[in-house]
Formats: structure tokens, sequence, C-alpha cells
């Protein structure tokens, strides 16, 4: 388990790395303006389709079906054409009106910054078929426990993203943004590329092939299996995307408020997105796989256990991760980005929204353990209930927190919402056997880790601030 799971670990780590280089030459770049915003707004739409299947809905409800399937070839290649031909549907309808798709994202902006941003938006529209297929590919690499390539790929699109910024250091802002939409479909290329070389080394394009081959003569012995992968499917969607959702309404909420709103969120998501992905995505990806194998031989004990040293192990550093990210937000977003374009100013506004997002780190981290356990034992209904109570309290507490709050008050409305998501499911899990997974010993040993650690860091911060 912990092999998988430092593999995932480590290749987001670097691809993260790679991804704050990006962030700290865009804020130098294009700060916290209106190009900034632009260029979020642009990438926000595939990015969010890219969490939900990358890290969500897909995955998780094709490896259980893919698992149980006595035709995985044919059920393989029938689930990958369907996909396909919707998402380039959507594709070419962005491409055909990309005003409209661009008011769809950002309904606060002026017509003269939809004018601006929409042949963005329909640039970066062509990174989602390529991200899709690159999600197919990998879910299968996944089945056969080879992580890497899925874990090290991300850092192509940062990579592609960097050198977009270097060769346009002497352009406008405007030029610069064209120069980052375009190497985000680059980046999708590459990360496409290395997927089809490592499922070429696996030996598994000879069943793939054979799929795609016999889907015509043998697509009535996998009737079922699809029928049942599509109910489950958009309740799975639904159900594991309450976070995207919810970053996706603050982009709509934040094109209300002042200029550089959506990039305060932007930058300081970015920051939070760190621990939860090295932390809780890589766990969950790398235990997906062994918790679907054990539900389905009726290994509930072995499942369990497996569960409880994966949930200890993402308390104490999700906790510590919290306390961090809380008491140093000023000094990681300076340290990260103020310079350039991104004034002192921006830095403030930045960690104040850091530290509303830090607060729920915890709970939106380890809710995603235990939806796995919803999705293997295929409760992908249940997990879509609560998404959607988690998801209205999202809707009424950024309502009310926006005025006096501002993007911090978006930020912290998506806090709350975790806390929900993370209650609810818990309940879904069964509050006995989460009781059983707690131990007096280990509650000690986190409370006293995390007083010391705290006072070590205010410390540190003070220390900091004399020099």
């Amino acid at each position: 388990m912990f092999r998988s799971i430092f593999t995932n670990s480590f290749g987001i780590l670097f691809s993260r790395i790679l991804g704050f280089l990006r962030d700290l030459l865009t804020a130098s770049a294009l700060g916290a303006s209106v190009y900034s915003d632009i260029f979020f707004i642009a990438f926000k739409l595939p990015n969010l389709f890219r969490r939900i299947f990358a890290e969500g809905a897909f995955t998780q409800v094709f490896i259980p079906a893919y698992a149980h399937s006595k035709h995985k070839s044919v059920f393989s290649a029938s689930i990958f054409l369907i996909f396909l031909s919707i998402i380039l549907i959507i594709t070419l309808l962005v491409n055909i009106l990309p005003s409209l798709a661009t008011q769809t994202i950002a309904i606060g902006f002026d017509d003269e910054t939809i004018r601006l941003a929409s042949p963005f938006v329909a640039i970066n529209f062509w990174y989602l078929p390529l991200i899709f297929i690159m999600t197919f590919l990998s879910t299968m690499l996944q089945y056969k426990k080879h992580f890497a390539t899925t874990a090290f790929s991300t850092a192509l699109l940062n990579i592609s993203l960097i050198l977009a910024l270097l060769l346009s250091q002497d352009k406008s802002q405007l030029e610069i943004v064209y120069y980052l939409s375009f190497g985000v479909v680059i980046g999708g290329v590459l990360q496409l590329i290395v997927h089809l070389i490592a499922i070429h080394k696996l030996g598994l394009f000879k069943p793939l092939y054979g799929g795609f081959k016999y889907i015509k003569t043998k697509s009535i012995h996998i009737k079922e299996e699809s029928k049942k992968f599509k109910k489950q499917f958009f309740p799975a969607m639904w159900g594991n995307s309450t976070p995207q959702v919810s970053a996706f309404l603050d982009t709509i909420l934040a094109s209300f408020l002042a200029t550089g709103s959506i990039s305060y969120l932007y930058y300081a998501n970015r920051i939070f997105q760190l621990p939860l992905a090295l932390f809780a995505i890589a766990t969950s990806i790398a235990l997906f796989p062994s918790v679907a194998r054990y539900i389905k031989n009726k290994q509930n004990n072995e499942a369990k256990a497996y569960m409880k040293k994966a949930f200890w192990f993402l308390t104490f550093l999700l906790t510590a991760s919290t306390i961090g990210g809380i008491i140093l937000s000023h000094e990681i977003v300076w340290l990260l980005f103020e310079r350039g374009s991104f004034t002192a100013e921006d830095t403030t506004n930045s960690s104040t929204v850091l530290q509303m997002y830090m607060i729920g780190l915890l709970p939106l981290g380890l809710q995603k353990l235990f939806l796995l356990w919803l999705y293997a034992n295929e409760r992908q209904l249940h997990a879509a209930k609560i998404a959607t109570f988690s998801l209205l309290f999202y809707v009424i507490f950024a309502l009310t927190l926006i005025a006096p709050m501002g993007a911090a008050g978006l930020a912290l409305a998506g806090t709350i919402s975790g806390f929900a998501g993370f209650t609810l499911t818990v309940k879904a899990f069964g509050i006995k056997d989460f009781l059983e997974m707690l131990g007096l010993k280990n509650i000690i040993y986190l409370i006293v880790g995390s007083t010391a650690l705290s006072l070590l860091l205010l410390a540190f911060k003070s220390f900091i601030s004399v020099l």
C-alpha cells in the first residue's frame, strides 16, 4: 500500500513543484489582473472536468465495473467510444459558441472582458478530450497497479506552460495568455503520448485493439454491464465532484467582486491543493483498486483494516499541513508569488483566502478516503445525495459570506461544505466502524504533536518577522 502511495505522492510532488514554478512565473507576468483572471477562467472548465474524470467519477466507477466484467476488452472499448463522442461534441460546441461558454463560466464579466476571454476558452477546451483519453488509459494502468506514469504526467503540462511563459517574456499580457492557452493543449498531447507508451510497454494494446475489433459483434454481451455503468456514472460524477463544482461556483461569484478576486482564489487554492493532492488524492488513488478487489471478494474486514492504516496516515499528515498552512499563510504566499506584477496587497488578500481554505483540509481529505468505501460498494447514488447536501451548504454560506468577506468568504463557504460532506460520508460508512478506527493512543499522539508543531511554527513566525 505505502509503496503505491509513495509513488503517487512523489509524482504529484514533482508535478506540483513545477506547478508552483509555473504559478510563480504566471504571477510575475500577469499579477492579479484582468488578464490573469481571463486565463484562469479559460482553463477553469476543462480543468474542472479533468478533476472530475481523472481524480473522481470515471475512475471510481470504471475500475469496479471493469473488474466485474466478463468481457473486459469489449466493455472498455464501448465505454471509451461513448464518452469520447460526447466530449468531442461538447468541445466542438464550445468552439462554435465560445462567447456563450464564457458567459456561462463568468457571468459577472462585462461584454468587453467576455470578448477578450472567448477565444482562450475555445483553445483551452481542447485539453478536455485529450485528458479524457489519458484518463481512460490511466484506469487501465491503475488496474494493473501501475501508478507512476499518471502520477508524473502532470509535470508535462506544467513544463509546457513554463516554456510558454519563458518564450513569451517580451510579449504583451494578451499575447502571454495566448502562449499559455496553446501550452495547455500541447501539455495535454504530451500527457497522452506517455500514457500510450506505458500501455504499449505493459502489453495492453492487444486487448484494447481486440475490444474495438469485436465491439459490433460482441456488444450484446456487455449490454447489461454498460447499462449499469451509465446508471452509476452520473451519480458518481455528481457525488465526487462537489469540491470542484464549489470551486467552479467560486469563480462565477468572484467575477462579481473586484478585479483580482478570481486570481486570489486561484493562487490560494493552488497552495491548498498541494497537501490535498500529495496526501489525500495520492492515497485514495493507490488504495482504490485494492479496496475494490477486497469488496468484490467479500473481504470487508481486510478492506477496513487497509483503510484504517490510511486513515491515520492521512490524519497526521493533513493535520500538520493544516497547522502550517494557517500559521504561515502570509509567508507562504509572499515566498511563492510576491514579485513582478504581484503586489504586497495581493499577498495579503491571497493569504487570507488561503487560511479559509486550509481550515477544511482535514475533512475534505478524509472524505475522499471514506468515499472509496461507498464507490467500491457501488453506492454511487448515496454519494450523490451527500454531494447535493454539501453543495447546498456551500451555496447558502457563499451567498451569506460573499458580501462581508469577499473572496475569503467564498473559500470559507467551501470549507463549511467540506465539514458537512465529511460528516455525512462518515455516517454512510458507519459511525460504529468509524469509531473503531479511532484509538485513545493515536488521539493523544495527534493532540500532543499538533500542539508542539503549533508552538514551533509560531516561534518561527515571530523569529522571521524580526529579521
